[in-house]
Protein backbone atom coordinates (compact mmCIF):
# COMPACT_ATOMS: atom_id res chain seq x y z
CA UNK A 1 0.00 0.00 0.00
CA UNK A 2 1.05 3.63 -1.18
CA UNK A 3 2.29 5.71 1.77
CA UNK A 4 0.28 9.11 1.93
CA UNK A 5 2.65 12.28 1.52
CA UNK A 6 2.05 14.73 4.68
CA UNK A 7 0.73 18.11 2.99
CA UNK A 8 1.81 20.22 5.43
CA UNK A 9 5.32 18.76 4.86
CA UNK A 10 4.91 19.75 1.41
CA UNK A 11 3.43 23.06 1.88
CA UNK A 12 6.53 24.01 4.56
CA UNK A 13 8.80 22.93 1.63
CA UNK A 14 7.03 24.89 -1.10
CA UNK A 15 7.19 27.99 0.82
CA UNK A 16 10.79 27.72 1.53
CA UNK A 17 11.87 27.45 -1.40
CA UNK A 18 10.24 31.03 -2.08
CA UNK A 19 11.96 32.88 0.44
CA UNK A 20 9.25 36.22 1.46
CA UNK A 21 11.35 39.41 1.90
CA UNK A 22 9.56 41.66 4.51
CA UNK A 23 11.78 44.42 3.96
CA UNK A 24 10.12 45.48 0.65
CA UNK A 25 6.97 45.35 1.77
CA UNK A 26 7.73 47.58 4.81
CA UNK A 27 9.78 50.02 2.74
CA UNK A 28 6.09 49.62 0.47
CA UNK A 29 4.47 50.44 3.63
CA UNK A 30 6.59 53.64 4.31
CA UNK A 31 6.68 54.97 1.00
CA UNK A 32 3.12 54.70 0.81
CA UNK A 33 2.93 56.20 4.60
CA UNK A 34 4.55 59.68 2.88
CA UNK A 35 2.48 59.89 0.00
CA UNK A 36 0.00 59.85 2.12
CA UNK A 37 1.29 62.97 4.59
CA UNK A 38 2.57 64.91 1.19
CA UNK A 39 -0.95 64.36 -0.10
CA UNK A 40 -2.38 65.41 3.27
CA UNK A 41 -0.41 68.43 3.59
CA UNK A 42 -1.55 69.42 0.12
CA UNK A 43 -5.50 69.09 1.09
CA UNK A 44 -4.47 71.04 4.49
CA UNK A 45 -2.94 73.92 3.03
CA UNK A 46 -5.80 73.93 0.47
CA UNK A 47 -8.41 73.62 3.28
CA UNK A 48 -6.02 76.34 5.37
CA UNK A 49 -6.09 78.93 1.91
CA UNK A 50 -10.00 78.02 1.67
CA UNK A 51 -11.25 79.28 4.98
CA UNK A 52 -8.96 82.34 4.46
CA UNK A 53 -10.45 83.19 1.31
CA UNK A 54 -13.95 82.74 3.12
CA UNK A 55 -13.20 84.96 6.12
CA UNK A 56 -12.25 87.60 4.13
CA UNK A 57 -15.04 87.37 1.49
CA UNK A 58 -17.32 87.06 4.58
CA UNK A 59 -15.89 90.16 6.60
CA UNK A 60 -15.97 91.92 3.66
CA UNK A 61 -19.92 91.31 2.40
CA UNK A 62 -21.00 92.16 6.30
CA UNK A 63 -18.70 95.04 6.07
CA UNK A 64 -21.02 96.42 2.92
CA UNK A 65 -24.10 95.04 4.35
CA UNK A 66 -23.33 97.68 7.27
CA UNK A 67 -23.22 100.76 4.79
CA UNK A 68 -26.37 99.25 3.24
CA UNK A 69 -28.23 99.51 6.55
CA UNK A 70 -27.87 102.59 7.21
CA UNK A 71 -30.93 104.79 7.84
CA UNK A 72 -31.35 106.98 4.93
CA UNK A 73 -32.84 110.39 4.06
CA UNK A 74 -34.89 109.94 0.89
CA UNK A 75 -35.98 106.50 0.17
CA UNK A 76 -34.60 106.49 -3.49
CA UNK A 77 -31.10 106.14 -1.56
CA UNK A 78 -32.14 103.10 -0.35
CA UNK A 79 -32.23 101.69 -4.03
CA UNK A 80 -28.95 102.96 -4.62
CA UNK A 81 -27.39 101.67 -1.72
CA UNK A 82 -28.81 98.13 -2.74
CA UNK A 83 -27.40 99.04 -6.08
CA UNK A 84 -23.81 99.76 -4.79
CA UNK A 85 -24.16 96.54 -2.59
CA UNK A 86 -24.89 94.00 -4.65
CA UNK A 87 -22.40 95.56 -7.60
CA UNK A 88 -19.47 95.39 -5.24
CA UNK A 89 -20.54 91.82 -4.01
CA UNK A 90 -20.70 90.46 -7.77
CA UNK A 91 -16.81 92.28 -8.01
CA UNK A 92 -15.92 90.40 -4.74
CA UNK A 93 -17.32 87.51 -5.67
CA UNK A 94 -15.30 87.28 -9.05
CA UNK A 95 -12.14 87.68 -7.10
CA UNK A 96 -12.68 85.39 -4.31
CA UNK A 97 -13.41 82.78 -7.31
CA UNK A 98 -10.47 83.41 -8.93
CA UNK A 99 -8.85 82.79 -5.26
CA UNK A 100 -10.21 79.80 -4.99
CA UNK A 101 -9.92 78.50 -8.66
CA UNK A 102 -5.96 79.28 -8.08
CA UNK A 103 -6.04 77.27 -4.69
CA UNK A 104 -7.74 74.60 -6.59
CA UNK A 105 -4.70 74.90 -9.45
CA UNK A 106 -1.90 74.95 -6.90
CA UNK A 107 -3.60 71.50 -5.16
CA UNK A 108 -3.80 69.97 -8.89
CA UNK A 109 -0.24 70.63 -9.66
CA UNK A 110 1.30 69.49 -6.06
CA UNK A 111 -1.01 66.46 -6.43
CA UNK A 112 0.34 65.46 -10.14
CA UNK A 113 3.61 66.21 -9.36
CA UNK A 114 3.44 63.96 -6.24
CA UNK A 115 1.90 61.15 -8.06
CA UNK A 116 4.37 61.34 -10.95
CA UNK A 117 7.26 61.50 -8.27
CA UNK A 118 5.76 58.52 -6.46
CA UNK A 119 4.51 56.54 -9.55
CA UNK A 120 8.92 56.78 -10.32
CA UNK A 121 9.84 55.87 -7.04
CA UNK A 122 7.27 52.45 -7.40
CA UNK A 123 8.55 51.96 -10.68
CA UNK A 124 12.15 51.73 -9.06
CA UNK A 125 10.99 50.07 -6.59
CA UNK A 126 9.44 47.27 -8.38
CA UNK A 127 11.96 46.89 -10.69
CA UNK A 128 14.77 46.15 -7.17
CA UNK A 129 12.07 43.86 -5.91
CA UNK A 130 11.58 41.67 -8.84
CA UNK A 131 15.63 41.69 -9.41
CA UNK A 132 16.06 40.91 -6.08
CA UNK A 133 12.84 38.05 -6.04
CA UNK A 134 14.71 36.76 -9.63
CA UNK A 135 18.01 36.41 -7.79
CA UNK A 136 16.82 34.86 -4.96
CA UNK A 137 14.37 32.28 -6.64
CA UNK A 138 18.04 31.58 -9.04
CA UNK A 139 20.18 30.90 -5.72
CA UNK A 140 16.87 28.69 -4.70
CA UNK A 141 16.91 26.75 -7.72
CA UNK A 142 20.77 26.71 -7.80
CA UNK A 143 20.77 25.43 -4.47
CA UNK A 144 17.84 22.57 -4.96
CA UNK A 145 19.62 21.27 -8.02
CA UNK A 146 17.31 22.75 -10.60
CA UNK A 147 19.14 23.61 -14.06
Amino acid sequence: MAKAQDMNAVMKDIMGAFPVDTKSMEDAFKSHAALNEKLSGVALSAAEKSAEISSVWAKTTLAKMSDMAKAKADPADYAKAMTDFASANAEVAAENMAAFAEVAKKVQMETVELMMAAGKDMQEDASKAVKKATDDLTAAAKKAGVK
